[in-house]
């Protein structure tokens, strides 16, 4: 049995409560690896609400945040600190060390960067990432996409897995309402602004879900609270059942986005409600949209509205079909086990 530790980020809770897709995502790895009989230990804080077996005596950020308020900035690097010195008592105890926060771990895992596997659930095409890559090219990196493996050194890659969910956290819906939806951080990456303009163009209201981005907080304020009304309605933060809700009754996800997406968690959310995703070019949406199939990949505000025009010759039932194929927690399982077993070979 391959012994595994799966060390999260210390922002949010695991599972999360609301919005953190990294936590969500790490969860249901954790929890479909076990179903495969992977001896799995999770390092995460103290208000997680899991029944894996768990690692951690400190809160999340997030509840440290609700507790006190504004933290000061060094708070995020001590809970990491505190975190890593827990999982360096206990290296002794793990074949594989599956990190999933950023640059700390690479310096502890020392000798052991060959029998590790971290994924970055962000952007690698910025200087903090090069100067990490750059100082540890013995470091095993997940890519999340092929679009974010590009700017991974060769030295680094261990390959490529596609983000999974559970299978059945939202259920299929073949008749939705008129409304479609939008949800994301409310930032200029998400582009929610653009979203309400396509929806409105398009003649069809918009939901929204989501929090305001706490790196951008005038967004909402400026560029989406004026465009708000009765055919555009936000909804705030949204747990699962609001989620499915949304998602569920939605003629389609409209994801605007406006960044090199190193994944993109809500697309496949969506899809597996039968909901189809009408999303920008950029970053990995090729891989995940199947044009035509599970949605349209479009260019301009001009092609988005184009595409709900069309979204009803989409079948629902196979777009789901298509989410069941390839972005369940047991296939991103079973990647996840393949590249462990290779890194172990080697």
């Amino acid at each position: 049995m391959i012994r595994v530790a799966q060390v999260a980020p210390n922002i949010f809770p695991v599972p999360p409560d609301h919005h953190g897709g990294t936590e969500r995502v790490v969860h249901d790895l954790s929890t479909a690896l076990r179903s495969l009989s992977v001896e799995v230990t999770l390092f995460a804080p103290s208000d997680s609400a899991t029944d894996l077996p768990r690692v951690g005596d400190y809160p999340s950020l997030s509840a440290l945040e609700r507790r006190h308020g504004p933290v000061a900035p060094g708070v995020p690097a001590a809970l990491d600190a505190l975190q890593l010195e827990a999982l360096r008592q206990r290296l002794d105890d793990f074949d594989i060390v599956h990190c999933h926060g950023e640059f700390a771990h690479a310096a502890l895992l020392g000798g052991r960067r060959r029998r590790s596997l971290t994924t970055i659930h962000w952007r690698v095409d910025e200087l903090d990432r090069a100067l990490f890559f750059a100082g540890f090219p013995d470091l095993p990196v997940a890519a999340i996409s092929a679009a974010q493996e590009a700017g991974i050194p060769a030295a680094n890659r261990a390959g490529i897995v596609h983000h999974g969910i559970d299978r059945d956290r939202y259920a299929f819906r073949a008749e939705p309402d008129a409304h479609v939806a939008f949800l994301g951080r409310m930032t200029d990456q998400k582009r929610p602004d653009t979203a309400i303009r396509v929806a409105r163009a398009a003649g069809l209201p918009i939901r929204l879900g989501g929090t305001v981005d706490v790196g951008n907080p005038d967004y909402f304020d400026r560029q989406v609270r004026p465009l708000l009304g009765a055919d555009a309605t936000y909804l705030g933060p949204v747990d699962d059942a609001r989620k499915g809700e949304l998602l569920g009754g939605a003629r389609a996800l409209l994801f605007p986005i406006d960044w090199p997406e190193p994944f993109g968690l809500v697309m496949i959310e969506a899809m597996a409600c039968g909901t189809p995703v009408v999303a920008w070019d950029r970053g990995s949406v090729p891989e995940i949209v199947e044009d035509g199939v599970t949605g349209f990949v479009v260019a301009s505000e001009a092609e988005a509205v184009a595409a709900l025009a069309r979204i009803g010759q989409l079948d629902r039932a196979g777009i789901r079909r298509r989410f069941e194929a390839r972005f369940t927690a047991e296939r991103m399982a079973r990647d996840y086990l393949a590249l462990y077993r290779r890194l172990l070979d080697a």
